[in-house]
C-alpha cells in the first residue's frame, strides 16, 4: 500500500509530512507505517517502515534523525546523521540548518509539530505533549532555530495530527497543574463526566506558539483517536486493552 503523507501549505516549499498509518510493513495492532523502535513490534518491520519514510523524504536512511523522547522541554542541534548504531539523543525537540537531514517526531496523541523558516534555511520538530508544552518545549524550539540564523518572525509552525479536546479526559489534579501556572489557563478546559475534565492540547499549543512570536502557527485539523484506520493513539489503544500500540511519523527535512 502506499504511504499517505499528510502535508501543510504553510511548510511550502520544504519537503515534508504528517505520515498516516497507512502503507507500512507491520501487522497486528500496529498495523501499519509503525516507526517506534520503542513499541514491541518487530525490530524489522520498524526498521522497513522508517526506510521507506526515509525514501520518501528523498534521504538516506541514516539522515532521518529522531530522538529518545522523554516528555522534557529539551532541544537537541543536529549538524551531521546520526549512525544507526549509537543510541538517539534524549530529547524531544531538534533544529538544524544542515541541507539534507530530515528531522522526525514520533507520537500516538501528543502534538508532533515542524518548523520551518525557508529563507534562513533553519527548520525544527517538537513532540510536545501536556507536559513538554507546559515546560516550553515549543518556545525553546523557536529560540534554537533563532541560534542557527532563523528569525523568529518569519517561522510557520504546525501543529501534526493529535488528541483533540472532546477525546482528551483528565483529572482534576491534572487541571490543577495548569492553574498553578497560570489561572488563564483554565480556559483550554471544559467540564467533562464524572467530575473530570476535557484537555484542548492543541489549542494550548497554538496559543504558546502565537505568543511566542511566530509568522504563523496552525494544525492540520486531524484527531489521532477518532481515526483509528489513519492513525496510531495511545489513549484509544488503552481505552481498548491492548498491550501496546504504534507509532506515528512526522518529518521535515532541508
Amino acid at each position: 500500500m502506499t504511504l499517505e503523507i499528510l502535508t501543510s501549505d504553510a511548510l511550502s516549499p520544504l519537503r515534508h509530512g504528517f505520515f498516516t498509518r497507512r502503507g507500512g510493513a507491520s501487522s497486528g495492532i500496529f498495523a501499519g507505517l509503525n516507526c517506534g523502535p520503542g513499541s514491541s513490534d518487530q525490530r524489522e518491520s520498524v526498521k522497513m517502515n522508517r526506510t521507506r519514510v526515509a525514501g520518501a523524504m528523498q534521504v538516506a536512511p541514516e539522515a532521518l534523525v529522531s530522538l529518545h523522547q522523554t516528555h522534557s522541554a529539551d532541544v537537541v542541534q543536529i549538524s551531521v546523521p546520526l549512525p544507526a548504531s549509537s543510541p538517539p539523543p534524549k530529547g524531544d525537540a531538534m533544529v538544524t540548518a544542515t541541507p539534507g537531514l530530515a528531522l522526525a517526531i514520533l507520537t500516538a496523541d501528543c502534538q508532533p509539530v515542524l518548523f520551518a523558516d525557508p529563507q534562513a534555511g533553519v527548520i525544527g520538530a517538537a513532540h510536545a505533549g501536556w507536559r513538554g508544552a507546559l515546560g516550553g518545549i515549543l518556545e525553546n524550539t523557536v529560540e534554537a532555530m533563532e541560534g542557527l540564523g532563523a528569525t523568529r518572525a518569519r517561522i510557520r509552525a504546525v501543529i501534526g495530527p493529535s488528541i483533540s479536546q472532546r477525546a482528551y479526559e483528565v483529572t482534576e489534579e491534572f487541571l490543577e497543574d495548569f492553574m498553578a501556572e497560570d489561572p488563564d489557563y483554565l480556559r483550554f478546559f471544559a467540564n467533562g463526566a464524572n467530575g473530570r475534565y476535557q484537555f484542548d492540547l492543541i489549542g494550548f499549543g497554538l496559543m504558546r506558539l502565537r505568543a511566542a512570536g511566530v509568522a504563523e502557527a496552525i494544525w492540520t485539523g486531524h484527531c489521532t483517536y477518532s481515526q483509528p484506520d489513519m492513525f496510531y493513539s495511545y489513549r484509544r489503544a488503552t481505552h481498548e486493552g491492548q498491550a501496546d500500540y504504534g507509532r506515528l511519523i512526522s518529518v521535515i527535512r532541508l
